[in-house]
């Protein structure tokens, strides 16, 4: 080997080196972004006043069923243990069901799917990250706000039958606080497995319109979501 091959291999070695130096130092950099999908098991508490308006017998009131949907959530990490979360979940169709007297007038009410809604929920949270990265398990808290928007609100043939005739119904748009807490569990660098609790303050404003006559309340969704889901960070 002649004296200026071995300089041209020092030099390449070198470089090699440098290369190998940097890509080590970026593996070992923390991951800022990160999504997650899995599923939301949406439970709602609902609780509401009685319906009111005229020709409204007394006692009319309505409870939201449970749902299950896709979660869909983003991540940004502003240091190993502050956080940014945009989450929400594919627009269910939510079911209303009679709440009250076993009939009204001659209608059965009762238990029966008066109506049903979609609607759009996302959440913004600061979340925090306990303990260090080194611990393959970490629990973590979460508090920002939530926007509620329903739509397709249609009423069933037996919400019609309950209310006289053919009924229009809305809901107005809902922003309150929302909350999270659970944990991560790292299976690599790049994937962990999340399970959390999260709630929200969701009202809106019932209104309900059978041929002019109008029926009004005032429902507290109280939503309470299980949610399971993969995370993969980039």
């Amino acid at each position: 080997m002649t004296r200026r091959t071995a300089i041209q291999a020092l030099r390449l070695l070198s470089a090699l080196a440098l290369v190998a130096g940097g890509a080590a130092a970026r593996a070992d950099e923390p991951l800022a972004n990160e999504i997650r999908a899995g599923a939301y098991f949406v439970h709602d508490a609902t609780q509401a006043r009685d319906l009111s308006g005229p020709f409204t017998p007394a006692g009319i009131n309505i409870r939201v069923g449970n749902v299950t949907t896709p979660y869909f959530a983003y991540l940004r990490h502003l240091d190993d243990n502050w956080g940014l979360e945009i989450a929400g979940g594919v627009p269910p169709k939510v079911k209303t069901y009679g709440k009250g007297p076993a009939t009204v007038g001659s209608v059965p009410f009762n238990g029966q799917e008066v109506a049903t809604a979609k609607w759009f929920s996302p959440s913004v949270l600061l979340d925090y990250r306990f303990l260090t990265p080194a611990y393959p398990v970490r629990p973590y808290v979460g508090i920002g706000f939530n926007y509620t928007r329903f739509y397709q609100l249609d009423s069933t043939p037996a919400g019609d039958a309950a209310n006289g005739g053919p009924t229009r119904v809305s809901l107005s748009s809902s922003f309150g606080p929302a909350g999270t807490v659970g944990a991560s569990w790292q299976i690599n660098r790049e994937f962990n497995i999340v399970a959390a609790f999260s709630a929200a303050r969701v009202n809106s404003n019932y209104r309900s319109d059978t041929a002019g006559v109008i029926r009004t309340t005032t429902i507290h969704f109280n939503p309470r979501a299980f949610i399971v889901a993969a995370g993969y960070s980039f």
